[in-house]
């Protein structure tokens, strides 16, 4: 079978998109398109064929490889425009580019494949740099385009993505044969060229040229002078008073549908809260599509100075959240008609706390992280646009036809089904090893993301980058933490709100054992298991709690104790008594805490030899000592001893641990689950 040879203009196309979408000032995450002209031979009729490449619906063209490519019949696709029904149902020719299609596989086309296709140049590219979007949104954009670009780039008035768009500005390029771009009004920028090389140049020259022309002739203070009190604090009160107000924020976020979050204290944004004319331009929301698809219409703005006090904060951002939702309801009521898609929620996805930073979210980290930077680029196309003129977005009616537009919708219903733990937040302390690392790992592929804390900070780490793969820090971050300091304990909890906007479920298993009887165990042995476990787990749970009920979210505490907290062996005197400690703080903790919602439950493991860090540290040489068998047995010794004859792994426990807070178990608490095999001494009653 003969291989694949890729169509050099492909390759073109792709090495272009790449280094395009690899730098943000050209483009966000998943903004914008290119494409490529060429011709390859059809295999039906032996004869050439001319295509169109575009980067396909949902890309991202810094990672775009040729299976995100759209393969379209340059006839088929232009003879589109003979039976092209107008303005008023072109939503309906994106559903005839399928019948353009060259081939199979390849990506869904995008609602700009018109733009694309129509335009006469071998490459086209279309992008929403920051400095482009600053043009395009200012007050006198137009007559800003012919000053700073003469002739070479054309002003296109604001029109919503789509068929006519391509054919607009398919006749600016005709008309305009020395244009090399053009700047549309509220959006972005479209450029074009006969090769890959003469496209991207052009593009870059459109870009680099208006960031030049903002640098040089903008005011000096685009967003007014500073408000007294709205400084940035110093950064370690910032990131403190960060973490005291996230578990609200995110409250606040996921009053209709839980969220995760993330939060910046880029300067960027710090700089824009500090400046008194944040809160006109926050209220005026954001212009290009991409932008205020991710981020809303506009922000919630916290309207207090950073030396208010957190219980100020609070109780305004409180305030805030019903007028946001109240304000939102009105928008959709305002735009919407019988055949609009339903109001998808109230919430804000930006909250801005002024001498703080910014919270963002979304159905899971990459979202939220994703909606925070196209918040940071808003802020930046403001500064260019009040630098030059006035900022001055679309209007309210056309953000609403595109957020509620039905093509938007139909791609909202195709997005994959989310896990069973999508947007929920994971705390597993000793989870670097054995049952700890095991159960993070079933959170994390289950959808959650999930905190890895243990004592050494360097397998924390190594544990998280094996456990998330190439989505890093969006799935996955390791902590130090030693359990039985509570300063530490806080800390961690301090990192989690920080790291993914809040906290959801709560692992302790942090642990460790010394075989010895009573007469050999000494103070320090005593202390030292009470210290880590019994007190360890009550810290812990101790600094989760107020996240749990601020947030309003419910929740889940989870204990993995042990046989031994009800079974009495041998030269285990420490050991099991901690371990009973902690059975019974779970149902101390499920009494107390189940009027918020949050339940707490236990597993009682047995015998779990393999990858276990406790039992490599000594405890299983004092083990196989005590029953006289060989360390490297140790584990079949426990299988056979029990009902069912099988080893337990740390595996076991992990999806003991899923069950009790998966969808399926919402109306337990207090439950110690055995995962041992059967041990017929440690039965329940």
């Amino acid at each position: 079978m003969a291989t694949h040879q890729q169509n050099p203009a492909v390759t073109d196309l792709i090495a272009r998109s790449n280094r395009l979408g690899s730098d943000a000032k050209n483009t966000n995450y998943a903004g914008g398109n290119t494409s490529a002209k060429g011709t390859e031979t059809d295999p039906v009729t032996g004869q050439d064929v001319e295509l169109v490449w575009v980067k396909g619906s949902g890309g991202d063209l810094g990672t775009l490889t040729e299976s995100g490519l759209a393969v379209l019949r340059l006839d088929r696709m232009r003879a589109l425009v003979g039976v092209y029904p107008g303005v008023e149902r072109e939503d309906e020719m994106v559903a005839a580019f399928d019948y353009c299609l060259h081939g199979k596989g390849g990506a869904a086309p995008s609602i700009d494949t018109a733009m694309h296709g129509l335009v006469d140049a071998a490459h086209v590219d279309h992008l929403h740099p920051d400095s482009g979007i600053a043009i395009a949104t200012a007050a006198d954009g137009e007559q800003l385009t012919a000053t700073i670009f003469g002739d070479k780039v054309v002003w296109v008035p604001w029109r919503r993505p789509g068929f006519q768009l391509g054919l607009d500005i398919a006749e600016i390029k005709t008309r305009n044969p020395q244009a090399v771009g053009c700047i549309l009004g509220g959006h972005g920028i479209t450029a074009w060229g006969e090769t890959s090389k003469e496209a991207e140049q052009n593009s870059l020259w459109i870009i680099d040229t208006a960031a030049a022309y903002i640098a040089e002739h903008s005011k000096a203070e685009p967003f007014g002078p500073a408000l007294d009190g709205y400084g940035a604090l110093p950064e370690p009160e910032r990131r403190a008073r960060a973490a005291a107000l996230a578990p609200t924020i995110r409250g606040i976020a996921s009053a209709d549908r839980a969220m995760v979050g993330h939060f910046t204290d880029t300067e960027v944004v710090l700089d824009f809260l500090a400046a008194a004319e944040h809160p006109r331009l926050a209220a005026l929301g954001t212009s290009c599509p991409d932008h205020f698809l991710r981020t809303k219409v506009k922000p919630l703005v916290l309207d207090l100075p950073a030396s208010a006090s957190v219980e100020e904060q609070l109780a305004r951002l409180e305030e805030l959240a019903v007028a946001y939702r109240d304000d939102y309801q009105a928008y959709y009521d305002r735009h919407a008609t019988p055949d609009s898609p339903a109001i998808r929620g109230k919430d804000p996805l930006i909250v801005l706390v002024p001498g703080v930073g910014m919270f963002s979210y979304g159905k899971d980290k990459q979202t939220a992280r994703v909606a925070g930077e196209f918040y940071v680029n808003a802020i930046n196309v403001m500064r260019g646009a009040e630098g030059l003129s006035t900022y001055a977005p679309i209007d309210e009616s056309e953000k609403f036809r595109i957020e509620y537009w039905a093509l938007e919708e139909a791609k909202l219903q195709r997005m994959p089904r989310p896990k069973p733990l999508a947007t929920r937040i994971a705390l597993v302390t000793g989870a670097a090893s054995g049952i700890g690392k095991a159960t993070a790992a079933k959170l994390a592929a289950e959808g959650a993301c999930v905190v890895i804390a243990d004592l050494s900070l360097e397998k924390a780490q190594t544990a998280a980058a094996e456990i998330a793969g190439d989505k890093g820090a969006d799935v996955a971050v390791g902590v130090q933490v030693d359990v039985s300091d509570a300063a530490a304990v806080q800390a961690m909890v301090d990192t989690c709100v920080l790291a993914f906007g809040g906290l959801d479920l709560v692992v302790n298993n942090a642990g460790l054992s010394l075989s010895k009887s009573l007469l050999e165990t000494t103070e320090a042995d005593w202390d030292l298991q009470h210290n880590v476990m019994a007190k360890g787990s009550f810290l812990v749970s101790r600094a989760a709690a107020p996240v749990l009920i601020a947030q309003r979210l419910g929740g889940d505490i989870i204990y993995i104790s042990s046989k031994n907290s009800v079974f009495a062996g041998p030269n285990n005197i420490a050991y099991s008594a901690t371990k009973a400690d902690q059975a019974h703080q779970v149902r101390l903790l499920a009494a107390e805490l189940g009027e918020h919602g949050v339940k707490v439950n236990g597993v009682n493991p047995d015998g779990v030899v393999a990858g276990s860090g406790i039992f490599a540290g000594g405890w299983g040489a004092q083990r196989a000592a005590v029953y006289g068998v060989e360390e490297k047995d140790l584990g079949k010794f426990y299988a056979q001893r029990t009902i069912l004859k099988r080893e337990v792994l740390p595996e076991h426990i992990a999806n003991a641990v899923f069950v009790l807070c998966g969808p399926e178990m919402t109306h337990t608490t207090g439950l110690h689950v055995p995962v041992d095999a059967g041990v017929a001494a440690a039965f329940l009653r």
